[in-house]
């Protein structure tokens, strides 16, 4: 009975709806049944109960929200037809009756509204007969005023019908069926401040049909307007959960694609230009923190051009934020830009910092603080890495020295190394000599690189840690337990240090499994000589059973955050005992 775009369920809206009309329908009819049992007539019970079982409709149709059926709902119009008529018929009075049958009127409202035309008007057909009838026979209501009756409730179901085809094409391309521009640019609105929200990626696609003003030109307006309609039908089939397909004007379509990164949405649009009767091509962008619609639209419609500009038929996926943080990478580098955060690693038997791991931080004037996987990736690309690495290198060994000063002590430093970098021909003498600039000791220098990165660079990542490590320089195994780890990878890898990912440490508090595990993994790396740090300590409880278990250092949020140099050199450090906060060391 339910519109098609409502077969599998209801909206909140009918609910609503329904659920008001009941209780209106309800408290009217309970104060006409209250009437007629002030007057003592018997058959007032039996009619307020039948009002406070309307009345009570409501509330449940409330509680039970969306989970019920359309065409349940469907059928509780009947009911609610079928028991005005009831009401109708065991009225003591004409005016009673007459009053009862004018809330038929409440059923014209919501048959117009959620049901099909014909379906709506097969309900108003029913509740007018079950009206009608008791009219005439119970009691003697004549002939032309029943017709008066029938013609006002036709009435208002018909202006309801107006009503309710406006409503439903309010926001529809007439050609096609999609969301119209406004409609669709209002959701693109809406899902932007959606997904930022629960923090989920959005993307969106601009299909274009190519050569349609050919189309047009040649075979005239309708045969371009039956592209359309074939286009728009066509995608119909292509299912694809939460897209809002949408014609913008002319032959330009759009997909928002909420919760798809812009790599699925490519997949997704290639799919919808597949679809197409004829050749289409794509734009594809993928919403940036930040950005307006209007800015991700143009973003998107750049890519649409460059995809025909490619020779038409394609698609083509944004790169603007990536380029474009490339380019404000290099202005950042070359006016000393970016900065490093310094978190401490504490010696857990002494409970004092025995080095610093330096992060690289880089604030975009646009964008904010940008992930450093997303900057080092960009420097990847641009042919920056270098120039990455060295800024990020002496800013880590200047603030190492105002820290070690500050402190009176000597400091451990520990720098990551990308890949990239690590195989660039030439670069662990670039390493070594840009230490000796910095006048910073190799053997209190700590190289960190994962063991994804040794195992995809091969042959010139060892040699070239290899080098290091005869030179002095520590090696740290980073981010171990994920990835590519493997025990049996240890007596391969030269390294000095092994960096426990914070990924084991997650359940060991709580399993006897992962407790187990790390304790062979300690005793495994104090066989081969090898120094495990563990990451990602962040509880009192993580810290003292890594105590317990012989693990000799760590770092974490438990122990201190990454901080500016000035803060760390401001307040000498001691690790905390196990639920303390850390304090200083009084050095």
């Amino acid at each position: 009975m339910a519109p098609p775009s409502t077969r599998t369920g209801t909206s909140d809206v009918l609910v609503r709806t329904t659920a008001f009309l009941f209780m209106v329908g309800g408290v009217a009819a309970a104060l006409l049944a209250a009437d007629v049992v002030l007057s003592g007539d018997r058959r007032g019970g039996v009619l307020l109960l039948l009002a406070v079982a309307a009345a009570l409709t409501g509330p449940a149709l409330l509680a039970a929200g969306p989970r019920i059926p359309t065409r349940t709902v469907g059928v509780g119009v009947l009911v609610g037809a079928g028991l005005l008529g009831a009401g109708t018929t065991l009225a003591p009075s004409l005016t009673l009756a007459l009053a009862s049958a004018s809330l038929a009127m409440l059923v014209a409202v919501e048959s117009m509204l959620f049901l099909r035309p014909r379906d709506a008007w097969v309900v108003v057909g029913l509740a007018s007969a079950w009206q009608v009838l008791p009219l005439l026979v119970v009691h003697d209501v004549p002939p032309r005023v029943c017709a008066a009756y029938v013609v006002l409730w036709c009435g208002v179901a018909g202006a309801m019908g107006v009503l309710a085809r406006y409503a439903s094409t309010a926001g529809i391309d007439p050609l096609t069926g999609l969301a119209d521009r406004r409609s669709w640019d209002s959701g693109l609105e809406q899902a932007i401040d959606r997904c930022r929200r629960r923090g989920v990626p959005l993307s969106l696609a601009l299909i274009d049909i190519d050569h349609f003003k050919h189309v047009n030109d040649t075979q005239g307006h309708a045969a371009g307007d039956d592209l359309l309609r074939a286009t728009a039908d066509a995608w119909r089939a292509v299912e694809v959960p939460g897209m809002v397909l949408g014609r913008r004007g002319g032959d330009e379509f759009a997909a928002l694609l909420p919760g798809r990164t812009g790599a699925e949405a490519l997949t997704v649009a290639d799919r919808l230009c597949r679809a197409v009767p004829t050749a289409a091509s794509a734009g594809v962008a993928e919403h940036a923190d930040g950005e307006t619609a209007a800015e991700v639209l143009r973003r998107t419609d750049a890519s649409l051009y460059a995809a025909k500009a490619a020779g038409r038929g394609r698609t083509v996926l944004s790169e603007r934020r990536r380029h474009r943080l490339a380019d404000d990478l290099a202005h950042a580098l070359a006016a000393g830009g970016l900065r490093v955060e310094l978190q401490p690693v504490v010696d857990l038997p002494t409970g004092t910092v025995s080095g610093v791991e330096a992060l690289a931080r880089w604030d975009h004037p646009w964008f904010g603080p940008v992930p450093p996987a997303e900057f080092v990736a960009a420097a990847e690309e641009a042919g920056l890495i270098d120039e990455l690495g060295a800024a990020v290198l002496a800013l880590a060994c200047a603030d190492a020295h105002v820290l070690q000063d500050a402190w009176g002590s000597a400091v451990h430093l520990g720098v990551n190394v990308s890949g990239r970098e690590l195989t660039e021909q030439g670069y662990a003498d670039r390493l070594l000599r840009a230490l000796e600039a910095a006048h910073w000791p190799v053997t209190q220098f700590v190289l960190e690189v994962t063991e994804s990165v040794v195992e995809a660079s091969g042959p010139a990542a060892l040699r070239a840690l290899r080098t290091l490590r005869a030179a002095g320089v520590l090696v740290a195994i980073d981010d171990f337990g994920t990835g590519f780890s493997s025990l049996s990878r240890l007596d391969e890898l030269p390294a000095d240090l092994l960096k426990l990912d914070r990924s084991f440490l997650t359940s060991l508090t709580t399993s006897t499994r992962r407790t187990v595990m790390v304790r062979a993994l300690l005793g495994l790396c104090a066989d081969l000589d090898m120094l495990v740090v563990a990451e990602g300590v962040e509880t009192a409880e993580q810290a003292a059973l890594l105590e317990e278990l012989g693990c000799r250092a760590a770092q974490g949020y438990h122990y201190g955050a990454p901080q500016p140099v000035a803060v760390l050199a401001a307040h000498p450090w001691q690790a905390p005992p196990p639920g303390r906060a850390p304090v200083a060391s009084g050095g």
